[in-house]
């Protein structure tokens, strides 16, 4: 059989469907930085700066129920639980009053991150990769279609870990809305259909370890499950 490519192309990255055997085809994913009040505090960053994007490479998530080997280099990987938004399309300069028609639906997802390295990155001016991008640092559950759910501005966001509650805050709480961030950064950037953006996290961001069983969601989008295994 004759192929385009010289290697066998990857497999393409996807997000699964409530209630649906088809899955959502990941492009991108975008992080938002810094869009909860509380959580930019408890770094100790500059809350009058806005909030900023940063990214994650599509064949780093990983699904609900997963467990994640505790990732090499670091000894502060820590847990950050967001509401995910998936587009259906895109395109430059989107206005925000026109953003959300954009937006095919909606999820929960965890931005591991390996702090003490993203922290040294931070101190030395270098980028956040090492400390942010590491495989299956971008756990998700299945997306709730937005023609099922609408567009959840406000609700209850929350993290647990072995049954002890972390994180909880509600969207209500976050400095850009969905649309002021599709419209923010689609002036940064072409958006499309597959682009998957994380739009920060709460406070009460922690450390994890080997054995930790995580469950996080937000109300009326779905929940996450997984667990942190032993060293790979």
């Amino acid at each position: 059989m004759s192929s385009t490519y010289v290697i066998a192309p990857p497999p393409q990255p996807a997000l699964a469907v409530q209630g649906d055997s088809k899955t959502f085809p990941v492009r991108r994913i975008w992080c938002v930085g810094r869009n909860y009040l509380e959580h930019i505090r408890e770094l100790g960053n500059d809350e009058r700066q806005p909030p900023f994007f940063f990214a994650k490479h599509p064949d780093m998530i990983a699904p609900d129920g997963v467990t994640i080997p505790y990732p090499t280099l670091t000894k502060d990987m820590q847990h950050e639980v967001e509401l995910v938004v998936a587009l259906k399309s895109g395109g430059l300069n989107i206005p925000a009053a026109k953003a959300l028609d954009h937006v095919w639906g909606y999820g929960v997802g965890v931005d591991l991150t390996r702090r003490d390295l993203q922290m040294a990155s931070r101190k030395k001016e270098q980028p956040w990769e090492i400390g942010k991008s590491f495989d299956q640092s971008a756990p998700c559950g299945a997306l709730a279609p937005a023609a099922t759910i609408g567009h959840p501005a406000k609700g209850r966001i929350w993290l647990s870990v072995n049954g002890t509650e972390r994180q909880t805050g509600d969207l209500a709480q976050m400095i850009w809305s969905v649309p002021e961030i599709i419209a923010k950064l689609s002036q940064q950037v072409a958006l499309d259909a597959g682009d998957v953006i994380m739009t920060g996290t709460p406070a009460g961001v922690a450390a994890l370890t080997p054995g930790d069983k995580i469950e996080c969601g937000v109300d009326g989008v779905g929940t996450l499950k997984l667990t942190i295994g032993k060293p790979a």
